[in-house]
Parts: C-alpha cells; structure tokens; sequence
C-alpha cells in the first residue's frame, strides 16, 4: 500500500486505486482481489474459508468481550485494542483441541491466553500499579475480589505528569461467547489523592452468577484525574489509564 501526500486527501476508488483513511494516515492500493463467489465455493479456498469462520467467530468474542467491560473500558483503551484482541482471540480458538479446524471456539479454546492483555497500550497496567495485590474468583458464591495492602501513591504508582488524584477500579464478568451474551459486576475506591502519605488498605468485590458454569474474566485498573479549581478532571481524556485482564476463570 502507498501513502497518499499533498493537500488533497482522497476516498473512494480511482482508475482501479482505492483510496481510504486508517489510524496510519491516508492510504493508497490498487483494487483486485479473487472473486467472492469462487472463495465461497471453490475446493481450493477450502483452508481460506475455514480461516474465514474462525476469524469472525474471534472477532464476536471480541465485541463480547469488550461490550462486557464497556463501563471500565470506555475509560480505558487505545485505538487498536479491537484488532489486538482480535488476534489474541484468534490465537485462543486456534488451541482448540475439540472441533475440527473452522468449526474451532473460542469457548473450547484456551482462554488463558488472554491473561496479561492489556486494554490501553499507552498506559500498561503492568508499568504503571506496582504495588501488590491479590485476586481471586469464587464460583460458588460468584465474588470476584481484590485486594491490596496500604502502599504509598507516589512510589507504587507510575502516574503522567500533572496527575493530583487516582482511583482503582476491578470489574468481572461471565461470557457466553456462543450466544454472545455477558453480565458484569464492577467495583472502585474513591478518587484518591496521589501525593498521600499512604493509602488505606483496599478490598474490592464484584459479584456474579453463584454456581457459574461459564468463563469468567477479572480485569484491574488505574484511574487518574487532575484537580482544577476543586472540580476532578480524568487527565488528559483518560489517554493514560491502565486496564488489563489479571484472572481468567473457567468452569
């Protein structure tokens, strides 16, 4: 592909040059492609169609997944998190040892894989919370918890600068990625002051389904604000805020 320059930007198809805008800028590539009909039915594109499904079905998850910890994640994400779960989902329908290749889940697959994700690239829950925590989820009773021992805010917290306060905030969620449902649960300390000496210790729980037999996803992250005039302001749009799957549970 070819970047388009100048002062004019183009959209749409020229001359058999299609013409189109993506987070990388203005964009240039010539139309072609093998026919619809023939990858739909030809032999040959067997393996492209068995590609094909288990894509969409990871791209699904994805919109499951996302809308599942839309409160949290709204807050919480850079431009390129759908197509980097995207690919992480892939990966996780791909370890599927039950059904054959293109009929292959993501509920079958292996969802451990996504432990670690980090929703917001420009703010990695992993270097910006460096104080302790412990995390568990309860299937029985559906609570997910958190919690983290009294820490100080400016040695255990990597904020931006012009950062006054911060919050924690812990969310989970059950995903029925094959009916493309969800619930969630979320919870959050106050809006703390980040140059405090210390924080009080703090326990969180978000409660679910008891006795769920679906998987079940914990995400943690960090809030921060700026204080103007004794009004809170989320720093810089909240271009900063960290949020990350730190427990997958599955049944």
């Amino acid at each position: 592909m070819a970047k388009q320059t100048g002062i004019i930007k183009l959209k749409g198809t020229i001359g058999g040059i299609s013409f189109y805008k993506t987070t990388d800028g203005h964009l240039a590539r010539e139309k072609g492609g093998v026919d619809a009909n023939r990858i739909a039915n030809d032999p040959a594109f067997q393996r492209t169609r068995e590609n094909g499904s288990e894509f969409g079905r990871a791209g699904k998850g994805g919109k499951v997944l996302r809308n599942a910890i839309r409160v949290l994640l709204q807050n919480a994400k850079d431009k390129r998190v759908v197509s980097r779960l995207t690919k992480n989902l892939v990966a996780v329908v791909k370890a599927d040892t039950t059904n054959r290749r293109g009929s292959r889940t993501i509920q079958n697959g292996d969802l451990s894989l996504l432990n670690g994700f980090e929703f917001n690239l420009n703010g990695k829950l992993g270097a910006t919370l460096f104080a302790a925590y412990t995390k568990a989820f309860n299937r029985v009773s559906g609570d997910a918890t958190l919690n983290i021992a009294a820490f100080s805010p400016t040695v255990r917290i990597a904020a931006p600068t012009g950062t006054t306060h911060f919050k924690i905030v812990m969310g989970a969620s059950e995903l029925d990625f094959a009916n493309e449902t969800s619930t969630f649960g979320s919870n959050e300390t106050a809006i703390l002051p980040y140059t405090a000496a210390n924080t009080a210790a703090i326990s969180l729980t978000a409660s679910l389904s008891e006795n769920s037999t679906l998987p079940v996803i914990q995400v943690l992250g960090v809030e921060f604000y700026q204080q103007v005039n004794g009004q809170m302001y989320p720093l810089r749009n909240g271009a900063y805020n960290a949020l990350a799957v730190v427990t997958i549970n599955t049944p």
